[in-house]
């Protein structure tokens, strides 16, 4: 992706964590984001009033996702971009527990926002940018996708989902689009919190994660953002359709 090119980027989930993290490093590096989310960023929109695009948006409602994705907004967004990015980051970790204790809303609500909202939003901009010369998808995954942890079979289920579409995608072999469904590694956020506040009984690996954020081995979502960006600017982005940002880190 060359720097010089125009460039568009959509980040679901920009308002915070992560997804902030990435959209303000886009915005720092000259890329125009629209942003999804429930919300506004309103200090990002201060900052970046001309680069900046903001959708309020329910993305745990596949109904007003779908709404939206028939409207032309995504289409006007894109238009005349020769390199479009999507980051498919908005996601939730909850319901945490064993499986018959996991409430049936929430169950839908989760499998909704981590799973149904990224794969149409995928198909959406490889309908739309047809102009866009290179096209790039960015699921978040996660290692729980790759490794199965009591207390967590819906968020394992609905991050293994993604690598998995990801695999499919890729053996479309459409030329002008690379896809990844990359696992950030274990980062300093809002969801880590939520899960050490987790009782045993739900999650009971919840002390691991506590030792993490002890001995200090949780990325900053700075840190992170950092190397999920300079990835997904590289010619090595998509060459496989599932990967670790930590492995992928260490060959660079």
């Amino acid at each position: 992706m060359s720097p010089s090119s125009p460039i568009r980027a959509i980040v679901t989930g920009h308002t915070r964590g992560l997804g902030a993290s990435l959209a303000e490093q886009l915005l720092t590096r000259g890329v125009a984001v629209l942003g999804l989310s429930r919300s506004r960023h309103a200090t990002l929109k201060e900052r970046f009033p001309a680069l900046l695009d903001e959708i309020e948006l329910e993305l745990s409602d596949p109904t007003r996702v779908a709404q939206w994705v028939a409207t032309d907004a995504l289409r006007s967004f894109v238009s005349g971009a020769q390199s479009v990015l999507l980051i498919n980051n908005a996601g939730m970790v909850q319901p945490i527990g064993p499986i018959e204790g996991q409430n049936a809303a929430d169950i839908a609500t989760a499998v909704s926002l981590n799973v149904a909202t990224p794969l149409m939003l995928a198909s959406a901009l490889a309908a739309t940018s047809v102009d866009a010369t290179d096209r790039r998808i960015m699921h978040i995954s996660s290692g729980a996708a790759r490794n199965a942890y009591p207390g967590w079979s819906i968020y394992c289920a609905t991050k293994a989902a993604l690598d998995h579409h990801a695999r499919a995608v890729a053996l479309d072999a459409n030329r002008a689009l690379r896809i990844c469904s990359l696992a950030p590694g274990v980062i300093d956020t809002n969801m880590q919190a939520e899960i050490r506040s987790s009782g045993e009984e739900q999650f009971p690996m919840r002390e691991k994660f506590e030792d993490l954020k002890r001995n200090g081995q949780l990325s900053t979502p700075e840190q992170c953002a950092t190397q999920l960006l300079d990835y997904a600017f590289s010619d090595a982005f998509g060459q496989t359709p599932v990967a670790d940002i930590r492995e992928v880190a260490k060959q660079a």
